[in-house]
């Protein structure tokens, strides 16, 4: 009896280290193939049995006439923890896909903390004022022993964040869907507890995913409610905090810190970089190109992890991080 293999189809030309790794984690149950060695032919006929896809970027990867040939299409398993630049539409409702959520959690992590600590201890501000000839050395900065850090998304990032601030001494307070963590944390909860978590907060790290619920979350109202001296951290997505509201807060509250790693419209979702208003003229913004995840290795291990979750669903496990339906945009 002569058994066919599962076709797993990657849609993007990973480097050689990458397929090495997905060939390692998928093991030799299944048919590999990669999308940049096929023939237009090869193309056509790996996509009518393709089980699993595998993609990067799908937004320039794959096209509408490539999903409707994915006939056998059981599983797509996505790179990237987020998912909100995905053409999900063009998959069936009931096709389940998974993020990669968790992937670049530690060096993201690591960027929440350095920017933090460089809003707190006023490092941009004072290389300022020290080119201009100033020499603040009684000026005080802020300490992150006992101050309460917001967590707004306790995922992979969150959670591998609030560990580093937790060694600190910082206070954790988190917001999650189901207001339940198996983290050391004072409290959580969900967005109904928004108000009141982010009143009490020296520190706001958002590390949502966006959706229909998240975005605009942060707006006049809420930023309102923030301590006038709070640090605000985004390494989530720009919509999710408005940008008209955020900038008129830090005009208007020179104590308050912006530390924005994610932007409102970027190149890589967007096709170019653009805002509205001139952020980095702000003596309390600290900017960053949306690259917290960017350090060496960091592909590698997401096509370790995606193609663990691959294989996962291939053996009839229940794979991690299926996307709900508020991330589908039900």
């Amino acid at each position: 009896m002569i058994t066919t293999l599962p076709c797993v189809l990657v849609a993007h030309d990973p480097p050689p280290d990458a397929r090495a790794a997905f060939r390692q984690e998928l093991g030799s149950g299944c048919e590999l193939l990669f999308r940049s060695d096929l023939a237009p032919a090869e193309w056509d006929a790996a996509r009518a049995r393709a089980r699993v896809l595998i993609a990067q970027n799908p937004r320039i990867e794959i096209a509408a006439e490539d999903v409707a040939a994915m006939t056998s299409l059981g599983f797509v398993q996505l790179l990237t923890a987020g998912v909100d630049h995905v053409p999900l539409h063009l998959f069936p409702r009931d096709l389940p896909i998974a993020s990669n959520a968790g992937a670049f959690a530690e060096p993201m992590a690591e960027f929440v903390l350095a920017m933090t600590l460089a809003a707190a201890k006023r490092l941009p501000v004072e290389h300022r004022e020290m080119r201009e000839g100033r020499f603040n050395q009684f000026v005080a900065n802020r300490t992150l022993d006992g101050a309460v850090c917001a967590i707004l998304g306790f995922g992979g990032v969150g959670r591998a964040a609030a560990r580093l601030f937790r060694a600190l001494g910082a206070e954790i307070h988190a917001i999650n869907r189901g207001g339940e963590t198996a983290e050391e944390v004072a409290f959580v909860g969900t967005l109904a507890a928004l108000e009141d978590v982010l009143r009490r907060a020296d520190i706001v790290v958002v590390s949502l995913s966006l959706t229909a619920t998240t975005a605009g979350l942060i707006g006049a109202g809420e930023l309102g409610w923030m301590k006038d001296d709070a640090i605000l951290v985004n390494v989530a997505r720009g919509e999710i905090v408005d940008q008209d509201a955020l900038y008129r807060h830090l005009v208007e509250n020179e104590r308050f810190f912006a530390c924005l790693e994610s932007w409102w419209i970027e190149p890589v979702r967007h096709g170019r970089f653009s805002i509205a208003h001139p952020f980095l003229d702000l003596p309390n913004v600290i900017a960053a190109p949306h690259n917290s995840a960017s350090v060496p290795g960091a592909q590698l291990e997401a096509a370790r992890r995606g193609a663990r979750n691959a294989r996962r669903w291939l053996d009839g496990k229940a794979p991690s991080n299926l996307l709900g339906a508020d991330e589908r945009g039900a």
